[in-house]
């Protein structure tokens, strides 16, 4: 069970916002967090088991991390863990469902990261609920922008 999850209605097709979706390059035009997403040259994506290093910023504070795509049926389920180094982090998935007017986009995000690394790094990274949960309804929000007036 996701620990967060949004939905919002999309004016395009489900195969279209995966294809948005699933091209993690593009993660840091819609994501408030992330600026660089670089596939594996061993693994490019979006396929399952690629592999990609995402780079993120939250004010002053930069991080990486490293990810691996789980899911990937295209128009229906996107998804990925992420990890830093041997550390669980999160598992990011994006569904989707066909309406007759374009599709739901449902974003959630679970937390898999150990207790104490969460109250280590909370000082560093702040509350990542909540800090999640606001940027999950901005990436959702320019998705929706970018899809529709693809």
């Amino acid at each position: 069970m996701p620990d967060l999850s949004e939905s919002i209605t999309v004016s395009a097709p489900a195969l279209s916002v995966y294809g948005l979706v699933s091209d993690l390059p593009r993660m840091s035009e819609w994501s408030p967090e992330c600026t660089r997403v670089s596939w594996s040259s061993r693994t490019p994506g979006p396929s399952v088991g690629a592999r990609f290093v995402g780079h993120n910023r939250a004010g002053a504070v930069r991080w990486f991390t490293f990810g691996r795509v789980v899911d990937a049926v295209p128009g229906e389920r996107f998804s990925f863990v992420v990890t830093f180094g041997p550390i669980p982090i999160s598992l990011w998935s994006y569904d989707f469902s066909s309406l007759e007017s374009g599709c739901e986009v449902t974003e959630s995000w679970t937390d898999h990261r150990p207790a104490a690394f969460r109250a280590m790094f909370r000082p560093f990274f702040g509350d990542r609920v909540r800090a999640n949960d606001r940027g999950i309804r901005i990436t959702l929000e320019r998705l929706k922008t970018a899809a529709e007036t693809a």
